[in-house]
């Protein structure tokens, strides 16, 4: 594959559902670009203390790699430092020249680091695009359930909430609106802030007839628990 655009695109990736979603975006921009993808992982412990959870993770990345014919998998453990240090060490290694953080990813490594990744890196690499890529307009959907999420609004309607895709002054909650896959009905899952927590509510027929949580495995009819 000729690096048409002198481009080298870096995914870096931390524990948990989201990081398939970003190498497959890391992947689209390096076959659009045809560019080498490297795909980074950091954890603080040793690889052989690691637990099974971790390590499946891990094996899964490198399946994804693999399959890229210009991918690389790179896992740097035991690592003490700054991860924002980690992230650009490994983008000078490599001649990086765009990096693909995942929100949630971006927002776990700062609390680990107790600062900002996008300041210290900004400052260590400057010259390197970041590409922040916002996970909240996804759920887990393996089954293909759900659309991807859409802005949306919840508005006031008696003892009910009625759904809206526009913003006025009777809007109480925005959020994130999941619809049902395959139908023309406005039933889904809306996602919102309440009380400083994320929670996810039901909607039918665009009626969200109680801002209570449900479990998503039980909305999407995955709980085995469930006849």
């Amino acid at each position: 594959m000729n690096n048409v655009y002198n481009e080298s695109i870096l995914v870096c990736v931390y524990y948990g559902r989201n990081g398939e979603r970003l190498i497959k975006r890391g992947c689209a921009i390096a076959n659009m670009m045809k560019s080498p993808l490297y795909i980074l992982t950091i954890d603080p412990k040793p690889f052989d203390e690691l637990d099974a959870e971790k390590i499946f993770y891990i094996e899964q990345w490198k399946e994804y790699a693999n399959s890229h014919p210009t991918a690389q998998f790179i896992m740097k453990d035991n690592e003490s430092r700054p991860v924002s240090k980690v992230i650009a060490e490994a983008a000078r290694e490599n001649n990086i020249t765009q990096i693909i953080l995942g929100q949630t990813a971006h927002s776990r490594w700062e609390q680990l680091t107790k600062g900002s990744i996008i300041n210290s890196l900004v400052r260590e690499i400057p010259f390197v695009d970041l590409h922040i890529v916002s996970v909240s307009r996804y759920i887990q959907d393996e089954e293909g359930i759900y659309d991807k999420g859409i802005r949306a609004y919840l508005i006031k309607d008696g003892e009910h909430y009625k759904l809206s895709f526009n913003h006025d002054k009777q809007t109480e909650y925005e959020g994130i609106f999941f619809k049902e896959a395959d139908t023309d009905f406005d039933n889904g899952i809306f996602r919102l802030m309440k009380d400083a927590a994320t929670i996810h509510v039901l909607v039918i027929d665009g009626i969200v007839t109680e801002l209570k949580n449900v479990d998503i495995h039980t909305a999407m009819g995955l709980d085995d628990s469930v006849e």
